[in-house]
């Protein structure tokens, strides 16, 4: 299970949340506590670069929230950042600096890495999403197993139990997700690689590979 290490899928110098990764040897490890940290962090940050707001929202006063943006806190906005018309922003949420969140998009307990975008009538939920991870147009993270039980991560005949119910996807950086693609719950996705538009993943998919459909993965190089 390497691939799906915190330290083999994410640069933490490019995450306001390094501090909390730091703590954990896989990045599911910290969905329960991403809340927490952010009302602890929130409270440190300089008021001279984000405003607070009511419900524990911090936003940087570089970033651009569109007037019909809904943002539940905890949740924290990063520098440059873009929060496009009626994003719906339902709490524990970190949008990392020049990420762009899109009409229609809507996050819930996740951590957006820099440059992160989910422009276009995403879900994402549960997740994490590394340095300039994309994702296209209606691809989304399914975060509950139809028969409601605790998500496993597989990688081949390797399983780890995570003991969550809630666990979207774990996307590595530069991860590129086709449009209409639905991560299901469990799904990591190692840096710099592909999603094929209109698939369905719920497994490992090492970095550096180009899921083109399930039992078909190849190497980019």
């Amino acid at each position: 299970m390497e691939t799906c290490k915190i330290k083999n899928l994410y640069t933490l110098s490019e995450t306001i949340a390094a501090p909390l990764l730091a703590e954990a040897e896989y990045p599911w490890e910290v969905l329960p506590k991403i809340g927490a940290f952010i009302l602890e962090l929130g409270a440190k940050l300089p008021p001279e670069e984000y405003e607070k707001r009511d419900g524990d929202v911090w936003i940087a006063k570089s970033a651009s929230v569109a007037p019909t943006a809904y943002i539940h806190g905890p949740a924290i906005i990063g520098k440059e950042a873009e929060v496009r018309h009626c994003a719906f922003i339902r709490g524990n949420a970190i949008v990392g600096e020049h990420a762009v969140v899109g009409n229609s998009t809507e996050l819930k307990n996740v951590i957006l890495f820099n440059r992160v975008q989910v422009p276009h009538y995403n879900y994402v939920g549960d997740s994490l999403l590394g340095y300039r991870a994309h994702m296209g147009a209606g691809s989304i993270t399914s975060n509950v197993k139809s028969d409601k039980k605790l998500v496993v991560v597989k990688d081949g005949t390797e399983r780890i139990e995570t003991g969550l119910k809630k666990f979207g996807a774990m996307l590595g950086d530069e991860v590129e997700v086709g449009c209409g693609s639905v991560l299901n719950p469990g799904t990591v996705v190692g840096p710099r690689s592909n999603i094929y538009p209109l698939s369905s993943v719920r497994e490992v998919v090492p970095a550096d590979s180009i899921y083109k459909k399930r039992g078909e993965v190849v190497r980019k190089y």
